[in-house]
């Protein structure tokens, strides 16, 4: 839902040190890689309690993941790396609460519910991008991406932000994982109808 509006900002503040990092002959895969390592750290200081750890891991993990493609822009994006990007994004977004039931199995349900709104989320997007391409459908609203993104009530911003709030205020985690999971099924929907408005 933000991430439109957010996009030129963030292209402006990473853009320049994207450039510098390509001209020193860092990938865009180095970036994504090491983006996903923080995100892992974030999983495991979530699983030992480790909430304020978890949560300046998280904005590391976020802001390697706008990096990445700022590198990309200054060198050049490929195939692998939009893939990459996608796919250790999903794997990050979901390690996060699988990371909340080991921490307190009290936590396995609304962790569950979150993981398979996630699944919803990501295969709707996924699927749509798929279809997209297929048909030569494209825009740039959200940057110039290497598959359409089709957006939605929970895109990467509502994520970031959700992420933050369960690992600032973990104790709240339970109701917070229902309420944002059932805001990724609206999104699901709607993605949904949107395939079905634009494809039948």
């Amino acid at each position: 839902m933000f991430d439109a509006s957010l996009r030129p900002l963030v292209d402006r503040l990473l853009f320049p040190v994207g450039g510098w990092l390509a001209r020193r002959g860092v990938s865009a895969n180095n970036v994504t890689f090491a983006g996903f390592g923080l995100g892992v750290g974030a999983a495991m200081a979530v699983a030992v309690g480790a909430f304020w750890v978890a949560a300046f891991l998280i904005v590391a993990n976020r802001l390697a993941d706008g990096l990445d493609g700022a590198v990309a822009q200054a060198s050049r994006p490929t195939d692998l790396g939009g893939y990459l990007d996608i796919t250790l994004d999903f794997l990050f977004y979901s390690a996060i609460p699988f990371a909340f039931a080991a921490y307190d199995p009290a936590n396995a349900l609304a962790a569950s519910f979150l993981i398979f709104s996630f699944v919803g989320t990501g295969s709707s997007f996924l699927a749509f991008a798929i279809i997209a391409q297929k048909r030569g459908i494209s825009t740039d609203i959200r940057g110039k991406k290497t598959f359409f993104y089709l957006g939605g009530l929970t895109e990467g911003g509502e994520t970031i932000i959700f992420l933050l709030a369960i690992v600032v205020l973990p104790q709240f985690f339970v109701p917070m994982a229902f309420g944002f999971g059932a805001l990724c099924w609206i999104t699901t929907f709607t993605r949904i109808q949107a395939a079905i408005s634009m494809f039948d």
